[in-house]
C-alpha cells in the first residue's frame, strides 16, 4: 500500500508511523512533501529567482505541486497531520485534494483542532489523535 504523509514538519510524527509500520511488518510504502522548508521555499529558485517574494512562493509553489499531486494521485491513502504550531494550510488543500480525487485519507490532530477542522475531518475516513492509532488503522485495513 502507498501512504502519502502530509502536513505538519516540526514533529517526528512521520518517523513514528514508519517505524510503527516497519515494526508490524506491513508492506506499506510512504511518501510525502519536501520536509526541509528552506528547500521548499526554494524549488522554483532553478528557475531563477523574482525579485519579489510573492513570485517567489509562487514559482516554488507551482514547482511543489507537481510532487504533491503526483504523489497524492499514486497513493493509495494519505494521512494528513495538523499541529497546533503553525497553520498548515497546505495541509488543508492536500485534504480537499484528496476528497476531490475520492481518495481515503486520515486526520491526525489533537482534539483541540476538532472545530476549526471540521469540514476536513467531514471528508475523513478516520481522524486519529496519535501516530500510534495511524499505524493500528493501517494494521487493520492490511489485515487478511
Amino acid at each position: 500500500m502507498k501512504i502519502y504523509l502530509s502536513g505538519e514538519i516540526h514533529t517526528d510524527w512521520r518517523e513514528q508511523i514508519e517505524a510503527g509500520c516497519q515494526a508490524a511488518d506491513l508492506a506499506v510504502e510512504f511518501s510525502g512533501p519536501v520536509t526541509d522548508h528552506d528547500a521548499s521555499d526554494a524549488a522554483g529558485d532553478l528557475l531563477g529567482v523574482p525579485a519579489e517574494n510573492f513570485w517567489r512562493d509562487h514559482q516554488s509553489s507551482r514547482v511543489n505541486l507537481i510532487r504533491t499531486q503526483t504523489l497524492i494521485q499514486q497513493a493509495d491513502i494519505a494521512v494528513i497531520r495538523f499541529g497546533d504550531k503553525y497553520k498548515q494550510w497546505n495541509a488543508a488543500f492536500d485534504a480537499g485534494y484528496c476528497a476531490a480525487l475520492g481518495k481515503p485519507y486520515i486526520t491526525l490532530h489533537a482534539d483541540d483542532l476538532v472545530h476549526p477542522l471540521k469540514e476536513v475531518d467531514a471528508q475523513a475516513y478516520a481522524w486519529a489523535q496519535t501516530p500510534d492509532q495511524v499505524v493500528e488503522i493501517l494494521k487493520y485495513v492490511l489485515s487478511k
